[in-house]
């Protein structure tokens, strides 16, 4: 709000922020739409490109809403909407789908339910990432940065819960068989120019027997057994989950679809059981 005061912008801004070690930096303002606006007004019901537009032309927030337009009100929704980046991984598969500040997708797609877990779940499905439950869900390959396996542990109860095996190496495997979670196979570390001294994750990966990939980096610099996992996951199409917090929606969203099915519906339908 002070920046878009500062430069005396009217209608819509787009700031694009970093975080590092809990501080915030600004990279740039500009006084246009981002791709969160139409985001924004499919989940809120509000044509936001509409009373920017008018609001640039010079008319106010009062006489917008005079004529019926809903502007700068408070508004309660009823579902839960996810954002999600489409990320090009697939058609570079040498390239290590390790999230970063430069910004690489090449389109956004949403997820609307009534619990965050459902539309998160739908939201991977929009975006090619096929989440698989039911009877034998399959095997997951967990590995866990240290910082992460206190979180990641809790996320992998919900999986088991859910039926899911577990694969992992030697450090991840233990903390799990620590919390009373079995592990099927505990895998060898994949070491650069050395021979592994057994099955790999990339072995279990590209033989089909790995259904999700739980691969927490522990940061970036020499190529290191995280970045041929993440790749191999991406070559063979397998889905991938980088960060405990995405683990624990998808987790979420796949306990909430045992017991609800997913459903299609328009978004003016949505809309119009609020007015109702």
């Amino acid at each position: 709000r002070a920046i878009a005061a500062e430069l005396d912008v009217r209608g819509l801004i787009n700031v694009q922020y970093a975080v590092k070690d809990g501080q915030v930096f600004v990279i740039e303002a500009n006084p246009r739409a981002s791709r969160t606006v139409p985001f924004v007004a499919k989940a809120t019901g509000r044509p936001l490109a509409k009373i920017a537009a008018r609001v640039m032309a010079g008319a106010t927030l009062s006489e917008l809403r005079a004529e019926g337009l809903p502007a700068n009100e408070r508004w309660q929704t009823k579902h839960f909407s996810v954002k999600e980046a489409v990320l090009p991984f697939n058609r570079f598969p040498e390239t290590d789908a390790l999230l970063g500040p430069e910004m690489r997708s090449t389109g956004e797609v949403m997820g609307v339910d009534v619990t965050p877990g459902l539309a998160f779940v739908k939201s991977q499905i929009a975006a090619g990432t096929v989440l698989n439950v039911g009877p034998d869900p399959g095997a997951i390959f967990l590995s866990l940065a240290d910082r992460d396996k206190d979180a990641g542990i809790e996320t992998a109860q919900l999986f088991a819960e859910l039926g899911f095996r577990f694969v992992a190496t030697k450090g991840t495997a233990a903390a799990l068989e620590e919390a009373g979670l079995p592990v099927d196979q505990v895998l060898a570390k994949i070491v650069e120019g050395e021979t592994a001294d057994g099955p790999t994750a990339i072995d279990l990966i590209e033989a089909g027997q790995v259904n999700l990939v739980i691969n927490t980096p522990r940061g970036r610099g020499a190529r290191a057994d995280g970045g041929y996992i993440r790749t191999a996951a991406a070559q063979a199409g397998v889905p991938l989950v980088t960060t405990v917090s995405a683990a624990r929606a998808a987790g979420r969203g796949l306990a909430d679809w045992t017991t609800a099915p997913l459903e299609v519906r328009s978004i003016q339908s949505i809309h119009q059981s609020h007015e109702e």
